[in-house]
C-alpha cells in the first residue's frame, strides 16, 4: 500500500497486559532491568538488546540512533562504537545520554538517562576481541559517520586492513571503544488498556533509589 494513502492517524493497537504494581518491583532498578531483560530474551525477541541512544550537541540539538547494549552492571549500561563518530563527538562535548528499549511483544518499555563515561581500555579490548573477525576488521575500515564517495571505497579499505592484519591478531583501534551510561533515572513502562499505562520511575538519591508512579 502506498504510504501516502495510509491513514496513519487511524493506526492503533490496544495493550492487553495485566499491568505492573509497585509491589512487583525490585528495590534495585538494575535487578529489575535484568529481570525484564531476561524475560524478553526468554520470549526470543529478535535483537532484544537493541536500544535507541539519544545524544545532543552542547547547544541542545538532539540526534538518535539504534545501538546494541553489551553490558549491564551496578555501574551502568555499556555499548561500543567509534569515538570519532557523530555520537562520539557529541558525547565528548556533552557527556550525557538517554537510552530506550521497547519490546512490543511484551508491551514493555524502559527509559534510562544519565551521564556517560568511557569504559577502560581493558574493557574495550576484551569486548573487541570477542567480536567476529569481520567486525574487528570493519572497525578499522570504517571512518564512521564520515562522507564517502561510494561503496567501492569502503570495500577497498576493508581489503587493505585485511591484508594489513593477515595472519596475526587484530589490535583494538585507537578510536574505538565503549561508553557506559551511568543511570540517574530508570523508568519501567508497562502497556495497559485505554492508554492508561503503568509507569514507575527510579531516581537516584544520596540514600538509594526513590520509586515513584507516573501518570501515563
Amino acid at each position: 500500500m502506498d504510504s501516502r494513502q495510509l491513514n496513519i492517524a487511524a493506526l492503533r493497537h490496544d495493550y492487553l497486559a495485566h499491568g505492573l504494581r509497585r509491589e512487583d518491583l525490585d528495590p534495585d532498578p538494575i535487578k529489575q532491568f535484568s529481570k525484564w531483560f531476561g524475560e524478553a530474551a526468554a520470549a526470543e525477541i529478535r535483537d532484544v538488546n537493541a536500544m535507541s541512544l539519544a545524544t545532543a550537541t552542547p547547544d541542545g540539538a538532539p540526534s538518535v540512533r539504534i545501538v546494541l547494549l553489551k553490558g549491564i552492571s551496578d555501574r551502568g549500561f555499556v555499548f561500543f562504537t567509534n569515538y570519532t563518530s557523530e555520537k562520539g563527538r557529541q558525547l565528548e562535548q556533552n557527556p550525557r545520554a538517554a537510552l530506550n528499549l521497547f519490546w512490543v511483544q511484551l508491551e514493555r518499555q524502559i527509559r534510562i538517562d544519565g551521564p556517560v563515561e568511557k569504559t577502560s581500555r581493558k574493557e574495550s579490548e576484551e569486548y573487541f576481541h570477542s567480536r567476529p573477525i569481520g567486525s574487528q576488521l570493519g572497525a578499522w575500515a570504517s571512518k564512521q559517520s564520515e562522507v564517502i564517495e561510494n561503496r567501492d571505497l569502503l570495500e577497498t579499505q576493508l581489503a587493505d586492513v585485511r591484508q594489513r592484519f593477515e595472519g596475526g591478531p587484530i589490535p583494538l583501534p585507537p578510536q574505538w571503544g565503549g561508553y557506559r551510561v551511568v543511570p540517574e533515572t530508570i523508568e519501567f513502562w508497562q502497556g495497559r488498556t485505554n492508554r492508561l499505562h503503568d509507569r514507575f520511575r527510579y531516581s537516584r538519591q544520596s540514600t538509594g533509589w526513590l520509586i515513584e508512579r507516573l501518570s501515563p
